[in-house]
């Protein structure tokens, strides 16, 4: 077996790839032709470094923009990458911006085997792409390849480092994985691209489909890409977290298995305990507080599992906070969905930045 082989053998039994191992410096196989889709709003500089370091693999670029007031789609086009401004009449979702990129990556050069998805807000690990398309040209029954996502700043902030602990994945085979992803072209046009009336989550609802059809979906031990979340505010954490309340209701609309652990707890912590809290609190003031103690008991719950899950992390009881209290923005981003649904409404992007 090959190093590449080597290397996934190895990521798929759970261990770790050193980024400087010598499969970083492996030539890009000659039968591949992999494309580079990003998008992105307003990224400024982060937007620079995700196009310079897309630039530096000498693979083509397609960037979309969505709408930007920033030099963004001028600095693109500035490098060599071909700009598709998408049109913000229409609802905007990263799904619609990510379909819009492989559109263009297809009919520009028409002989393309792969597209890179990637946003403007991340830069790509060092010898990532080599070692990535290796194991794409070895491993012909793998459809999606992805890789570690790494926050860049964790000590910015609380909320920084959470992206930071949400974003530690075992490596292997997995049902899916974010939206940075290595995707074969066959396999995208086969599910038809992304759902891009999903505007949380879209990534998940496209793997599912392509996981479905029987294709492999492998996450390897190694650094792929190095994120900037810049979350600062409570209220952009807020934000985020009603957003994954939408992403969890409307993907398990659509796949009703997946996420439903995560619907089953957001509708009894941020919705039937909370009621029934109100109905103790009018019967009587003191019922409030077997409540308050159950709140307690989850939040314990939840760090002790943090503390099996992450033994060297330092935010185990902020991360357990904030998990609690997430399913009060959760359940409204939840509501949020059926309600428009309901009503038959567009379901509109949930901006935390």
């Amino acid at each position: 077996m090959d190093h590449i082989g080597k290397a996934l053998e190895k990521a798929q039994l759970g261990g770790d790839l050193d980024s400087r191992d010598e499969t970083a410096e492996a030539p890009i196989p000659a039968s591949v032709f992999c494309v580079f889709v990003a998008i992105g709003r307003n990224e400024g500089e982060r937007l620079k470094a995700c196009l310079t370091s897309l630039q530096e693999t000498g693979t083509n670029i397609v960037y979309v923009d969505s709408g930007s007031s920033d030099s963004s789609a001028q600095f693109a086009a500035g490098i060599g990458a071909k700009v598709i401004q998408l049109d913000m009449s229409v609802p905007f979702t990263a799904a619609r911006a990510r379909n819009a990129g492989a559109a263009a990556a297809k009919a520009e050069w028409p002989d393309v085997s792969l597209l890179h998805f990637i946003d403007g807000d991340c830069r790509l690990a060092e010898g990532w792409l080599e070692e990535a398309l290796g194991v794409m040209q070895d491993r012909a029954e793998i459809s999606i390849l992805a890789g570690a996502t790494v926050e860049t700043h964790p000590e910015k902030s609380i909320y920084n480092m959470m992206c930071a602990e949400e974003w530690s994945h075992e490596a292997g085979e997995v049902e899916a994985v974010g939206g940075i992803m290595l995707v074969r072209r066959d396999a995208f046009d086969q599910a038809g691209g992304f759902n891009q009336n999903v505007i949380a989550a879209e990534d998940d609802e496209f793997c599912i489909r392509v996981h479905q059809s029987g294709a492999k979906i492998v996450r390897l031990g190694r650094d792929m890409a190095y994120h900037d979340a810049d979350i600062t505010k409570f209220s952009q954490w807020w934000t985020r977290a009603t957003r994954a309340g939408h992403g969890f209701a409307q993907v398990g609309d659509l796949h009703p298995a997946y996420f439903k652990r995560e619907r089953l707890r957001t509708l009894v912590w941020g919705l039937a305990v909370p009621v029934l809290g109100l109905i103790g609190l009018i019967i009587h003031p003191l019922l409030i507080l077997p409540i308050v103690a159950l709140y307690g008991v989850s939040f314990w719950r939840t760090r002790a599992n943090l503390a099996r899950e992450h033994p060297d992390s330092k935010t185990k009881g902020p991360y357990a906070f904030f998990l609690t209290i997430s399913k009060f923005p959760g359940i409204i981003g939840m509501g949020r969905y059926w309600r428009r649904k309901l009503m038959k409404q567009d379901h509109s992007i949930i901006e935390y930045k």
